[in-house]
């Protein structure tokens, strides 16, 4: 599922379906706890509904933004990472995509800053920390050394990270680590 937008919509069907409760019933629950703070409104959802950390992630963000319209209706997560000077960088994150669509199914859970793609976990992060490259974070314990692949310090969300500065730089290389990231988490 290439599609950020289809992504977020398929996972919070899914959560209204686990759960039984309708995504209006959802954020009424999560403002109705009266609580504020983004991890203990996730630790509530798990607790409470039984939810996995990525769904119960996605809804309290989905929660957090809901005014009367439900997130999923708000666009494409690619526009708002991809607006003004960084517009120019989209290219890349959609070569990126269309190399994930065809691995078969995940979720996107869309962030201020980046996009999270996961399936039983995380694989990969894809998003512009600067108007000038997109990086792509893979969670892999282990790749093959390369000039392109930056190794990142334990503890961080992703084990390595490459930093992308033109759609001609997704090749077959780099959709062979993407492959192993998917294949890895799930």
């Amino acid at each position: 599922m290439a599609d950020p937008k289809q992504a977020l919509e398929t996972q919070l069907r899914n959560i209204q379906a686990r759960t039984g409760k309708s995504l209006d019933e959802l954020v009424a629950l999560v403002k109705g706890s009266g609580l504020v703070k983004h991890g203990e409104i996730v630790a509530m959802l798990k607790a409470d509904l039984g939810l996995g950390h990525g769904d119960a992630n996605t809804l309290a963000h989905v929660a957090k933004q809901a005014g009367s319209a439900p997130a999923a209706d708000e666009g494409d997560p690619l526009d708002a990472l991809y607006a003004g000077p960084k517009a120019a960088l989209r290219p890349i994150h959609e070569a990126l995509l269309k190399h994930m669509g065809k691995l078969g199914a995940f979720e996107a859970a869309p962030k201020q800053k980046y996009i999270s793609y996961r399936r039983k976990k995380q694989f990969a992060m894809i998003g512009p920390p600067a108007n000038s490259r997109v990086e792509l974070g893979l969670n892999i314990k282990l790749l093959p050394d390369s000039p392109r692949l930056e190794k990142l310090p334990a503890g961080q969300m992703c084990n390595y990270r490459v930093k992308l500065t033109d759609a001609a730089q997704v090749d077959a290389e780099l959709a062979g680590w993407i492959k192993l990231a998917y294949e890895a988490a799930g």
